[in-house]
């Protein structure tokens, strides 16, 4: 059974989510404000949390900031489309994912899993030696396997190597010599073009908008990183 938590100000907001996630493996609880949110969280097991931003007493950034002072559980945030400035720091403050108001139920319900497989699969947090996560994205070595949002992408071999060498060394900085090194094992000569294609090329695949990237960034300069944001 998995415990999920969906806090909103809005009860007929809640009732619908209820509805879309009806499933006999799910226990709900609910909460209106992030305080009583962190209460309810303390105090029960919950594996997941979909979270409302604006809200009265506690909103939800406010929420998020907290919770991740003594959590990791995933937390997809509640957003209307007007609210892309806070979407965007609740991301940077620890949520996992978001879902935009009006809600369609499939993706939903789609959401949900993949956060619960991604947290589960890892005990909690701990990555295992063959698989790498990072926010939304799981690089499976085992299985030379990429997803995202539970959904696999198809990826160039170098691309691959890239995004392996990248996410197994989170936040560090590699200069496009580096990476041309170790993924090409050649001399690094005019190497800066080949690997700001392949990096331009692995955003458009696993970034929500490789405009504006989430995770594979570029340090101006000295090079790119995977980062891995405040999630603890």
């Amino acid at each position: 059974m998995y415990n999920i938590l969906i806090c909103d100000d809005e009860q007929d907001i809640i009732n619908a989510l209820k509805i879309y996630l009806s499933n006999p493996e799910y226990v709900m609880f609910e909460a209106h404000t992030g305080n009583e949110a962190l209460d309810i969280i303390n105090q029960e097991d919950i594996h997941l949390v979909l979270m409302d931003i604006m809200m009265p007493d506690m909103d939800g950034i406010s929420a998020m900031v907290k919770l991740r002072e003594f959590s990791n559980i995933p937390v997809i945030l509640l957003t209307a489309k007007s609210e892309d400035t806070d979407k965007i720091l609740g991301l940077n403050v620890g949520a996992d994912d978001y879902i935009t108001k009006p809600f369609n139920p499939v993706e939903v319900a789609a959401r949900v899993r993949s956060q619960l497989r991604r947290y589960l699969q890892l005990g909690g947090g701990e990555i295992r030696s063959d698989s790498f996560i990072i926010g939304n994205i799981e690089l499976n070595d085992r299985t030379k396997e990429v997803t995202v949002d539970g959904e696999k992408i198809s990826l160039t071999p170098k691309e691959y190597d890239i995004l392996k060498l990248l996410m197994s060394n989170p936040d560090k900085v590699f200069s496009p010599k580096e990476i041309y090194q170790k993924v090409w094992k050649e001399s690094p000569l005019g190497s800066d073009n080949t690997v700001a294609v392949h990096i331009r090329h692995l955003r458009e695949k696993i970034e929500i908008n490789p405009a504006e990237p989430r995770y594979l960034k570029v340090v101006f300069g000295q090079g790119y990183k995977m980062e891995k944001g405040k999630r603890i």
